[in-house]
């Protein structure tokens, strides 16, 4: 897997992360509305445990990635695949004195509804794969070249499908759901991420209960509505902070009390602190 990037000096975590205790360094790629394309190297213990709402899928391309996942260590040596579900609890640490690097992809699970006609969310039980063929793989070997509305399409497709075929569940196991009523309590969340909206308006737009709201949403797009928000306050924060804003005015942008707050949350959802993070992405 070698890109422009690469060829202009991208980062061997065998080299130069070697004997570090603990590093990061991340690099943005290419990306669209609800994809996301990164590239990390990474020495000692990269990540304490977090989770984020976002299908995760990623291929280690040096050392040994090493992470608990479900109550148990797992082990992604180069060339083999990770696959972690939306808001399962993991960590990340380096296998090795010699650190390690992968590519991934974080894929919105509301994509992955769309692509399997509203199917419920695969599940796919195991987290390390073998073998994933080039229809993935070719998405993440040229991570900095954008992506077009068609191409967006075609990485969405992909993934879903590799989803569907590791899935450890089947479709019937769950119920029909609403898709249009939990879509539209989506709406209202993305509309303005820095308010809270009251239970009342969910059962309003959902047409449904507040306890169907909770059980479908979480079905159909693998989080709860208050983690929904929550995550998309952070994505703003990431963008305020790559822009160079200071932590104490980004928290007030995006609706949490105050520092201490962002930072919290921040370390939940990637396992770093804000400060950490900023520090770790290549510009």
């Amino acid at each position: 897997m070698r890109t422009k990037s690469d060829e202009r000096g991208a980062w061997n975590p065998l080299t130069s992360l070697s004997g570090a205790r603990a590093a990061q360094r991340l690099r943005f790629g290419g990306g669209a509305a609800g994809i996301e394309r990164m590239e990390a190297a990474l020495a000692g213990e990269a990540f304490s445990p977090h989770r984020h709402d976002t299908y995760a899928i990623g291929m280690t391309t040096a050392g040994v990635q090493t992470f608990r996942y479900r109550g148990a260590l797992r082990h992604c040596l180069p060339g083999e695949w990770h696959v972690l579900h939306p808001d399962e609890l993991h960590d990340g640490a380096a296998g090795t004195d010699g650190g390690f690097g992968y590519r991934i992809i974080y894929l919105d699970p509301a994509l992955v509804q769309d692509a399997l006609g509203g199917r419920p969310l695969p599940f796919v039980a195991d987290p390390v794969i073998r073998g994933v063929g080039t229809a993935v793989a070719g998405w993440l070997a040229h991570i900095d070249e954008p992506l077009d509305d068609v191409e967006a399409v075609e990485v969405t497709a992909a993934v879903a499908d590799l989803l569907s075929r590791h899935s450890s569940e089947r479709p019937a196991a769950r119920a029909a759901l609403d898709l249009d009523a939990v879509r539209r309590v989506r709406a209202l969340l993305l509309d303005d991420v820095t308010s809270r909206h009251s239970v009342q308006e969910f059962e309003r737009v959902a047409g449904m209960d507040r306890w169907a709201v909770a059980r479908q949403f979480r079905a159909a797009f693998g989080t709860s509505p208050t983690r929904f928000r929550t995550m998309r306050q952070l994505d703003l924060a990431r963008r305020l902070m790559r822009a160079g804003r200071p932590l104490g005015e980004v928290a007030a942008a995006v609706g949490f009390a105050d520092q201490s707050h962002l930072t919290r949350m921040f370390k939940r959802a990637y396992g770093l602190t804000p400060a950490a993070w900023a520090a770790a992405v290549r510009r």
